[in-house]
């Protein structure tokens, strides 16, 4: 690999983190958020529930499965968060080989 090529491709990896980083941010607003929505419905549901006169201990499992798609909703966030971080994590690895490939080059 040449030192140009080596040059553009630390460039291109370098752009592609800063995008990553920009979304990764979006994603832990949307992972937030979703965390708040679901934990509110909870509390309202297991509330409700409390209010309706359902007994004490199957409130929690009730609860839950009434807000399952707003836990659902908060999971994927999670996981798409986590997700793009590790994919955050490759792009640096990539950018760090690179380094190492240029500085071998400047040794030569």
């Amino acid at each position: 690999m040449e030192l140009i090529q080596v040059t553009k491709e630390m460039y291109a990896t370098a752009q592609r983190i800063d995008k990553a980083t920009r979304t990764i941010y979006t994603l832990a607003l949307a992972k937030a958020e979703t965390e708040k929505i679901y934990r509110k419905e909870l509390a309202k549901e297991m509330i409700e529930l409390r209010e309706n006169g359902i007994q004490a201990t199957l409130i929690p499992d009730i609860s839950r499965g009434n807000t399952a798609f707003l836990r659902y909703e908060r999971d994927l966030a999670r996981d798409v968060y986590n997700s793009a971080n590790a994919s955050l994590k490759g792009l640096q690895t990539e950018a760090s080989l690179l380094q190492t490939i240029s500085r071998y080059h400047e040794v030569l």
